[in-house]
């Protein structure tokens, strides 16, 4: 297919898991009703963003993946025709959990996961106390609407991911985050912070000829001590944004994006054809000292 219609859901979330799964699937069916072919749910979508604290009962929230939210999802996928793309809280074993996004094709099958590479630990983002960092490698899932490349949050600060991600064939890269600005900062450092952020991702999409998805959480949290911005965003395989959402609402949006441009851009601007590989083994250093 060379266009293929994209769902953002942005909204906030209560305590309750229950709830905020309804709500995610009410939105799910509001994306498709408007059109949507692959609709993408936020960051850690079925709770509020726990890694505010180190708190041991915070753990319950787990679950094992598949299990019972892609298994609420699944009939939905089947029933609208959707590709749903889940971010959840694993529990993979006792005492080992993972950041992990799930993903059911249109037909509602579960085709796998993606578990979160790169794990900040911040204050208000103490997520290394949760989340153990993903083995399974970067991932794409061959959905009935194309090739879909899964990164999540904190791996949206690092290019090498996304190249790898684009190297093995994705179509489009989709990037479900919960990243927020403490409510006693100043306006300026929130708008540098939030420019960073969608400058980053923007340059992923120039940089592999690839259209972004990235799909934020929007609300206060943290009794009011973080405000969620919001912001989601799509662009095209220019980077150009095709869709910018508002930092304090919550929105369901479908945009169209054009997969047929990527062989377009890569052709004029081709980056992947002039990439010196034989010179790239340095990377793999965490730091480069002198001798």
């Amino acid at each position: 297919m060379s266009k293929v219609k994209i769902g953002t859901v942005q909204m906030s979330c209560v305590a309750d898991k229950q709830q905020n799964l309804d709500k995610a699937i009410e939105k799910i069916r509001e994306a498709a009703a408007k059109g949507a072919q692959i609709v993408c749910l936020q960051e850690l979508f079925t709770s509020l963003y726990f890694c505010d604290v180190e708190d041991y009962d915070n753990f319950d929230l787990a679950e094992v993946i598949p299990g019972p939210s892609t298994d609420a999802l699944s009939p939905v996928a089947k029933e609208l025709g959707v590709v749903i793309i889940a971010s959840l809280f694993e529990k993979r074993a006792q005492g080992l959990y993972h950041n992990t996004t799930a993903v059911i094709d249109a037909d509602g099958t579960y085709l796998g996961k993606y578990r979160k590479m790169h794990i900040p630990d911040d204050p208000a983002f103490y997520e290394k106390f949760y989340f153990t960092p993903g083995d399974l490698g970067y991932k794409i899932f061959p959905t009935k609407f194309g090739k879909v490349g899964v990164l999540i949050c904190w791996d949206q600060w690092y290019p090498e991911a996304s190249r790898i991600t684009a190297l093995m064939g994705a179509d489009i890269m989709f990037y479900p985050t919960a990243i927020g600005w403490d409510t006693t900062q100043d306006e300026e450092t929130n708008q540098d912070q939030y420019n960073a952020w969608q400058t980053i991702q923007r340059s992923h999409s120039v940089a592999n000829g690839l259209p972004v998805v990235s799909v934020n959480r929007v609300g206060y949290e943290q009794d009011g001590a973080m405000k969620f911005w919001g912001g989601s965003f799509v662009t095209n395989a220019q980077g150009k944004l095709l869709y910018l959402a508002s930092h304090d609402k919550e929105e369901v949006e479908v945009t169209e994006v054009n997969l047929a441009q990527t062989d377009y851009m890569r052709k004029h601007w081709p980056f992947l054809r002039d990439r010196r590989i034989e010179t790239y083994s340095p990377i793999t250093k965490r730091f480069i000292d002198e001798d």
